[in-house]
């Protein structure tokens, strides 16, 4: 059953990461949506916490309401559209870190399950392999620690809750998550999911650029 959705978004002062007259890489807080929400008392998010200090930031891409770590957003319609395509075709890598129940073995390895949206149980997804899009995740275990292993995870798709139903599917659910795990696995502050990395090409410069935010868990 997944539990009813309270926000208390973070008291947390914006956390900027890189900024030009391109683009804007910002580090953004668990607990905090990247957009507005489509429901009374959830307009305060990364977005519009954003725009409060710099009125030309445009979306790019979201996170989940609880991941945490590296967004990136434009300032220019021109660079909005460029990065659009650097994700839609892929060019962009993204690495996360994340803890797992368990000990997730062997220490490398991919994931290729397609997905699509559990209908009657939104906003879970699941593994679907008729109607299911293609979605792959690499990961490489990092360390174990008791009962858990952290992870870097790798997605080389862009679906929907990608990791957190693949590592599911493989028996290791990510520790915290209020949707997929369940028991001991779920009993943690927040879901231990951060987006680490975020490299593509620079919509001015077309150089190949990293960003980084620490992981804080």
């Amino acid at each position: 059953m997944i539990p009813d959705f309270i926000y208390n978004p973070p008291d947390v002062p914006l956390r900027i990461v890189f900024e030009d007259s391109q683009i804007i890489v910002a580090d953004k807080p668990a607990g905090l949506l990247s957009v507005p929400g489509k429901t009374e008392g959830r307009s305060d998010c990364l977005m519009s916490r954003l725009l409060a200090e710099y009125w030309d930031a445009l979306l790019v891409h979201r996170l989940d309401c609880d991941t945490s770590g590296v967004m990136i957003f434009a300032r220019t319609k021109q660079a909005q559209g460029f990065l659009g395509q650097e994700f839609e075709k892929r060019r962009a890598e993204k690495t996360y870190v994340a803890r797992l129940w368990g000990h997730l073995k062997p220490e490398t390895g991919r994931v290729d399950l397609p997905l699509c949206t559990d209908w009657p149980n939104r906003p879970r997804q699941h593994v679907d392999h008729t109607h299911g899009r293609p979605a792959q995740t690499d990961w490489q275990v990092l360390g174990y620690e008791e009962e858990t292993t952290r992870v870097r995870l790798h997605p080389l798709t862009g679906r929907s809750h990608q990791l957190r139903v693949h590592m599911l599917e493989m028996g290791h659910p990510i520790l915290g998550d209020p949707i997929y795990a369940t028991g001991a696995a779920r009993d943690f502050p927040r879901l231990m999911l951060h987006a680490e990395t975020l490299a593509l090409h620079h919509p001015a410069t077309l150089q190949w650029v990293e960003f980084a935010a620490p992981c804080p868990f």
